[in-house]
This record gives structure tokens, C-alpha cells and sequence, in this order.
């Protein structure tokens, strides 16, 4: 009995050595290949990656962190001939990250950068666009919620229009994925932009940030930008498949099939809004079906605009104030109150148009357009709201200061913004004009519908 006790003691006393001696093969391994990475020497990283990812690839997720890097390294540097293996690996890697750390993995993120990279690649892969547009289609249905990237979410789009244009998808589907997309796109904006404005004081103006509260804010703006820059171009790959002319008969098709469906009688009225098409009748129709349907802030809004357009000005307002109301998302309610701020100053009336303005910028306090679009009415206003020629082109510095807002707000605007402000400042009097008016530091009150004051600068 003794000498099995003892053998089994010896037995572990020895199985616990190997596996000591394993476990400090394996940190030896991750630190040596981390330190190499962290130094961005790839190439020396590589061997020692490897021998661990081989040997114990569920030791430590940094093999997977690190090992992207080290591949993609290897990808861009290899010579043609080698680039297939190293792109094939790092599909592998991805796929292996799904399977030893699939809490830390989301499917729609890792599943959209192994298409992304296959599309990159395509030629060298011998990809064809049904393939790819296989492949990205089962990623987006996979894991949506996940499937965030920008550049991805662009590529499965265009995919999806090149799949219409071969015959091998019907206009349904085109126009389906097109909102199913640009909705995502809506609320990863949403996202970001609360997060942003988490950043701005009561007032609507930046806060005094730390080192690490700049980092992220500077990583959401990156995140809006790349998601306004998508925004735009899947538009401009939509073009004309969407214009009135096959918008009006395909949702005059289908009405009295989706009559009933909420979702479809949305994105339809939506869709025709966006591109012109509310002079026709089929989207009165469609707006008092969903009005009757589902009535909600966008229907009111809709309501509004053709009251509006009938001369019932009374009642439009009605319909936009009730808009406003319905909305409980604040996001939302700032889109639908930017709107409602348009549709007035598109017919002169910038008063009303300001005001609403100045709501949304309530609701979202980044919302730099808005600020534009009020800068943009004093300017065209300027000729209108002064006493005299001096009088009149101080309201460019107001317009200036206006634009000047934008800028600080939300720094993807702070080229646009500069544009204005240079423009607006070319408009105003200049220092010659200033000194010869002896008006330097004074308070000049505007009248007409702006009624604020803007304080000539001191020479």
C-alpha cells in the first residue's frame, strides 16, 4: 500500500513539474514575442508567436491580440508570392479567437473583418462578387448588432448594388438592405453623438477634458466621421436606382401588400422623402396609412409638410409642434426639430426657423449643422438688418461667430466651419473701414428678425 502511495506521489510530484515547466515555456514565449510587438519588430515577433500559438493557443488572448498585428505585418511586407498563406492564416487566427475566447470575439466585428480582408484581397484570392456578397450577407445576418465597421458596412452595400445590377437580386431587396444599412448606420451616429455630448457643459460648449476623457472623445469623433463619410457614399452608390421614377411604381406595386405593415409603410415614406418624391399622391397615401396605422412623430412631421404645402400654415405648425411631442428620444427629436427648423427657413421665415434650430441644439448640443444653418440665414440676411453699409456687413461677424460655434462643437465640422468664417470675415468691415468709422470696440445692435448685438473688433 506504501509503495502505490508512493508512486502516486511521485507521479504528481512529476506531473506538476512538467506542467510548471510548460507554463514558464509559455510566459517565457508571450513575453519575449509581446516585447518584439510592442517595439513593432514583427518579424523577430513571429517564430516565437507561432511556437506558443501551436504549442498552448489558449494560454493567454494576447496570442490572438498580438498575433493581428504580427499578420498583418507579414500581409503587407511579404513578397506576392506569400502574401495568400499569411491572409489564409490570419482568417485562421480569427477563427481560432472565436473558438478558445469566444466571450471576448463578437461574431458580427470578427466575422465582418474576415470579409473586409477577403474583399481587400479578392483578386489574389480568386474571389468572385457572389462569393463575397455570400460571405458579407452571412456575417450582417449572423451578428448585426456587432457588425459596426464603417468601411464594412459600406462594402456589403455596394456588394448588394452590384448584385441588383447582375439581375441577381429584385429592387426589393436592394431598397430593403439600403434602409436595413442606413438605419444601422443611424443609431451607431446615435450612439457616438450621445457619448460626444457627454462631453459638453449645459451651455453647449466643451468641457476641460483629461488626458484619457480627450483619447475617447477623439476616437468617437473618428467613429462619426467614417460613419458620415459612408453615409454619403452609399448614397451616391444607391444614385438613381432610387429616384422617384422606381420608387413611385415599385411602392405603388407593393401597397396593397404591405399596406398593413408598419415597418415597410415607414421606410417607404421615408425613402420617398428623401428623394423628392412627396408631391406625389401615392405618399399622401402611404402617410395617412401609417398615420391611421401607427401614428408617430414622423407621421406628424410628414402631416405637417403637406398642410404646409396645401397653405394651412396654422395646421402644419400643429402637426410639427405635435411631432416633437410624440418623439421621446432625445437624438431623434432633435432630427425631427432640425427639420421642422428647415422646412421654415427653406421658405424665408428664419425666425421660426432659428427658433426650432435652437431647440434641436437642446436635445443635441453637437449638432453643428445647426449652428451653420443659423449662420448661414444672418449672412443672407446682412443686407437687410442694418442702418447703414457699416451696420449691415457687421452682421457677417455675427454670422462668423455663429459658424465659429460649430467648429467647437463637433470637430468633424471644423473645416467646414472655418470655410464660412473666412467667407463671413471677407464680408465684414475690415480694419481700414473699422479705424475710419471709429467704431472699434462698440456694440452694435442688429434689428429685423435676428435682434441680437455684435461687438465691433477693437483694432
Amino acid at each position: 500500500m506504501k509503495t502505490k502511495i508512493s508512486l502516486l506521489i511521485a507521479f504528481l510530484t512529476t506531473m506538476v513539474s512538467v506542467t510548471w515547466a510548460q507554463n514558464e515555456q509559455d510566459f517565457q514565449a508571450l513575453s519575449i514575442f509581446s516585447e518584439y510587438v510592442k517595439s513593432k519588430n514583427y518579424d523577430a515577433a513571429y517564430t516565437p508567436w507561432m511556437e506558443l500559438r501551436q504549442r498552448n493557443p489558449r494560454f493567454n488572448k494576447a496570442i490572438f491580440v498580438y498575433g493581428e498585428r504580427i499578420l498583418k505585418h507579414k500581409i503587407k511586407t511579404a513578397p506576392q508570392a506569400d502574401k495568400v498563406s499569411y491572409i489564409n492564416d490570419m482568417l485562421k487566427l480569427w477563427e481560432q479567437r472565436s473558438e478558445f475566447f469566444p466571450s471576448v470575439t463578437p461574431k458580427g466585428t470578427y466575422m465582418a473583418k474576415a470579409c473586409q480582408l477577403q474583399y481587400d484581397n479578392r483578386e489574389l484570392l480568386d474571389l468572385t462578387k457572389d462569393q463575397l456578397y455570400t460571405s458579407f450577407s452571412d456575417a450582417y445576418n449572423t451578428d448585426a448588432k456587432t457588425f459596426t465597421n464603417p468601411k464594412s458596412l459600406y462594402t456589403y452595400f455596394s456588394l448588394v448594388v452590384d448584385m441588383y445590377d447582375a439581375g441577381k437580386l429584385p429592387a426589393q431587396d436592394l431598397f430593403n438592405t439600403y434602409e436595413v444599412i442606413t438605419e444601422k448606420v443611424e443609431n451607431e451616429v446615435k450612439n457616438y453623438t450621445n457619448k460626444r455630448n457627454a462631453f459638453l457643459n449645459e451651455d453647449g460648449e466643451p468641457k476641460e477634458l483629461s488626458r484619457t476623457e480627450a483619447s475617447k472623445l477623439k476616437s468617437y469623433n473618428s467613429y462619426l466621421k467614417a460613419y458620415d463619410q459612408i453615409s454619403s457614399s452609399i448614397d451616391t452608390k444607391l444614385g438613381s436606382r432610387a429616384n422617384c421614377e422606381n420608387l413611385i411604381p415599385l411602392y405603388a406595386r407593393d401597397f396593397e401588400t404591405f399596406k398593413n405593415d408598419g415597418i415597410w409603410l415607414q421606410r417607404a415614406m421615408n425613402r420617398m422623402y428623401a428623394k423628392g418624391c412627396n408631391d406625389d399622391p401615392l405618399f399622401v397615401q402611404i402617410v395617412e396609412q401609417k398615420n391611421n396605422l401607427e401614428p408617430n412623430a414622423d407621421t406628424a412631421f410628414y402631416l405637417g409638410l403637406l398642410k404646409e404645402k396645401a397653405g394651412q400654415s396654422s395646421d402644419a405648425l400643429g402637426y410639427y409642434n405635435q411631432a416633437v411631442e410624440l418623439e421621446t428620444d432625445p437624438f431623434a427629436k432633435a432630427k425631427i426639430l432640425f427639420k421642422i427648423a428647415t422646412s421654415f427657413k427653406r421658405r424665408g421665415s428664419y425666425g421660426q426657423a432659428r427658433n426650432y434650430y435652437q431647440k434641436a441644439l437642446k436635445f443635441n448640443p453637437s449638432m453643428g449643422r445647426a449652428y451653420l444653418a443659423i449662420a448661414a440665414m444672418y449672412a443672407k440676411s446682412a443686407n437687410n438688418c442694418g442702418t447703414d453699409n457699416f451696420s449691415k456687413r457687421a452682421v457677417y461677424w455675427l454670422a462668423a461667430s455663429e459658424a465659429a460655434k460649430a467648429g467647437r462643437v463637433d470637430p468633424n465640422m471644423k473645416k467646414n466651419a472655418a470655410k464660412s468664417i473666412a467667407n463671413f470675415n471677407a464680408k465684414a468691415p475690415q480694419k481700414s473701414e473699422i479705424f475710419s468709422s471709429g467704431r472699434a470696440g462698440q456694440s452694435i445692435s442688429v434689428g429685423c428678425w435676428i435682434q441680437r448685438s455684435v461687438t465691433v473688433p477693437n483694432l
